[in-house]
C-alpha cells in the first residue's frame, strides 16, 4: 500500500537534503513519530510525504532513508485560494501513484488544491485544528477598547488582532470547503466529531488517538522531589488562542500567596522590545501583555525561554511543578499529552477536545473566562505539593505508538475497501 502524507511542514529529514541541517524546534515532532510508528508495524506500506517549502523555487524530489519526499515551492502561499499547486500535485500524483492520501490538517489551502487536481479519491483527512472555531474564539478574554488602546506600528503594517481574527474566518473557507469534499475523516476528540460531521454529515468518522514524539516514551517521568518547586510551564503563548492574557490573571492572584512563582513559557519572547527589529515586530498583543506584566509587577514572575526541541521541551516538563494550557480553544493538545505521559500535574481550560484528555482529572479543569478558579487549582498544586493525580498510565494507553500506528492502518484498509468513491 502507498500512502501519499500531505503535511503543512516539511520533515527534517527532507530539510537536510537542501540545507544539510536537522533541527527541529516548535510543532510538528509528533508527525515524525507517527509515520515511523507505521513503517515499523507493516513494512509493507510506502509513505511519502509532500509539503510546501519556502527553501525551493521549483518541486525538489528527495529520497531520503525510508521515506521519498516532495518540497514545493510555496509561491502565492497557501493560506489563501491557490491554484498554482494544481500542477505540482498532477506530477507528485502520477510519479507516486498513491492508493491512500492522508491530508494532515485543514487549516491550509493545498490540500484543497490536491483534491481539485486530482480527485478526492482515497483521500483521508485528519482534523488538527478547526480554524472556523479559531475565529470565533481569538479575542475570547480580550475587550475591543484594549485592543484598541494598544495598537502598534507593527499592527498598522501586518494586520491587528481584529484582522488575525479575520484572517482565521478566511482560511476557514477552504478548510470548509475540504471537508465537504472528503468523504473520510480521522479525528480523536467528541469536538472534532461533532463539528466535521456538522460541516459534512455523509463524512465518514474514523477514531484514531495521536501519537507523540518518541523522546516522551523513554527515559525518566515526573519526580516532585526533583522539580523546582512554584514552577509553571507553559508551551506557546505567542498569540490570543494560547490564553496568555487570562492566565496572567490568575497569576496575579497566585503571586499573592506564592511571590516566587516562575512562569516558564515555551516560544519567542514576544514582549521584548530591545533592537530595531523586536522594536518593528512588536505586536498589539505582546504590548497588553505587556501593560498587564508590568502594572501587577509580574516582571520577575515570566520567563520566556525560546523555542526548544524535543528533548529541551521534555526537560521543562520534569523540572515544573505544574503545566498548564490556557487556551481559549483546543481541539487536543499535545503538549498536554507529553505532560501527562510523564507524571506531570497538569491544569487546563475546559474548551474544545481538552475534556477528552482529562478524564479522572477533571477538578483540574476550569472555564476559560473563570482565571479565579485557574489560580485556586494552582495554588492547590503548590500547596498539596506530591499529592496530585498521575495520568501517566493513561496518556501511555492513549499515545500508545503501536497501538495508533495498526488504528491507521485500518482505517487506509477500510478506505481502500470502500473502493471507488465517485
Amino acid at each position: 500500500m502507498k500512502v501519499l502524507w500531505i503535511t503543512n511542514i516539511a520533515f527534517p529529514e527532507a530539510i537536510q537534503g537542501i540545507t544539510g541541517s536537522s533541527e527541529l524546534k516548535g510543532s510538528g515532532g509528533w508527525l515524525l513519530g507517527a509515520c515511523y510508528s507505521i513503517l515499523d508495524t507493516d513494512d509493507s506500506v510506502q509513505i511519502a510525504v509532500a509539503s510546501i517549502c519556502d527553501l525551493v523555487q521549483e518541486l525538489r524530489i528527495i529520497q531520503g532513508n525510508r521515506i521519498k519526499y516532495y518540497l514545493i515551492p510555496k509561491g502565492k502561499g497557501n493560506e489563501k485560494f491557490n491554484n498554482e499547486y494544481n500542477k505540482y500535485w498532477i506530477i507528485i500524483s502520477n510519479d507516486f501513484k498513491p492508493d491512500i492520501i492522508h491530508l494532515h490538517g485543514t487549516e491550509c489551502s493545498h490540500g484543497l488544491s490536491y483534491i481539485n487536481a486530482c480527485s478526492n479519491r482515497g483521500v483521508v483527512v485528519s482534523i488538527q485544528g478547526l480554524t472556523t472555531y479559531c475565529a470565533k474564539y481569538y479575542m475570547c478574554g480580550l475587550n475591543k477598547w484594549e485592543i484598541i488602546k494598544n495598537i502598534t506600528f507593527h499592527d498598522i503594517i501586518r494586520g491587528s488582532i481584529f484582522w488575525q481574527k479575520n484572517y482565521f474566518a478566511q482560511r476557514s473557507l477552504y478548510e470548509n470547503e475540504i471537508l465537504k469534499k472528503c468523504l473520510y475523516a480521522v479525528g480523536r476528540t467528541n469536538w472534532d466529531r461533532v463539528h466535521s460531521t456538522l460541516i459534512n454529515p455523509q463524512i465518514k468518522y474514523f477514531s484514531c488517538n495521536e501519537t507523540l514524539r518518541s523522546e516522551f516514551y523513554s527515559g525518566e517521568l515526573w519526580d516532585y522531589t526533583a522539580c523546582n518547586k512554584h514552577t509553571i510551564f507553559l508551551s506557546q503563548a505567542s498569540y490570543p488562542i494560547k490564553g496568555l492574557h487570562q492566565f496572567l490573571k490568575a497569576l496575579r492572584i497566585v503571586v499573592k500567596s506564592y511571590p516566587d512563582t516562575v512562569v516558564r513559557i515555551a516560544g519567542k519572547d514576544i514582549i521584548n522590545r530591545t533592537g530595531f527589529k523586536n522594536k518593528m515586530k512588536y505586536t498589539g498583543y505582546a504590548k497588553l501583555l505587556s501593560s498587564f506584566i508590568n502594572k501587577n509587577q509580574l516582571q520577575e514572575n515570566i520567563v520566556f525561554i525560546g523555542n526548544l526541541d524535543a528533548d529541551e521541551m521534555k526537560n521543562e516538563y520534569l523540572k515544573c511543578n505544574l503545566f498548564v494550557c490556557p487556551s481559549t480553544i483546543e481541539n487536543s493538545s499535545n503538549s498536554l499529552g507529553e505532560a501527562q505521559i510523564l507524571g506531570v500535574p497538569v491544569a487546563c481550560s475546559y474548551v474544545g477536545g481538552l475534556p477528552d484528555m482529562m478524564v479522572g482529572n477533571e477538578h483540574n479543569m476550569y472555564r476559560f473566562d473563570e482565571f479565579e478558579m485557574l489560580a485556586d487549582i494552582i495554588c492547590r498544586v503548590f500547596r498539596y505539593e506530591e499529592n496530585q493525580i498521575n495520568m501517566s498510565a493513561i496518556a501511555q494507553k492513549r499515545h500508545n505508538r503501536s497501538i495508533n500506528a495498526q488504528k491507521m492502518l485500518e482505517i487506509y484498509k477500510s478506505v481502500l475497501n470502500d473502493g471507488d468513491p465517485f
